[in-house]
């Protein structure tokens, strides 16, 4: 794993952390604790793809706190539709 998610909790599945992968990446926002999210948050500002792919994680899988991640992506310049519907969770 690397350096910022290496004892990550949101991980606790994975034996590797590819932040590749789109799964991951959704665990890492749904389940990412707050040094996780800050790591997250590191690296999307100096990484414009990262941005790209949480945004498209947003509008098809739903993760806890859209609303803050998209401020996040917001405050890094990115273009936010805010009337754009989200994925809900129904629940168990």
């Amino acid at each position: 794993m690397t350096a910022p998610f290496a004892r990550s909790r949101a991980l606790w599945n994975r034996e590797t952390m590819d932040l590749a992968s789109d799964e991951i990446l959704a665990q890492l926002l749904d389940r990412g604790s707050l040094q996780d999210w800050r790591d997250l948050y590191a690296l999307a500002s100096r990484d414009a793809a990262l941005r790209g792919r949480i945004a498209k994680l947003l509008r098809r899988a739903p993760i806890g706190y859209p609303g803050f991640w998209l401020s996040a992506l917001a405050s890094l310049g990115e273009d936010v539709d805010w009337t754009a519907p989200l994925p809900e969770d129904p629940g168990i």
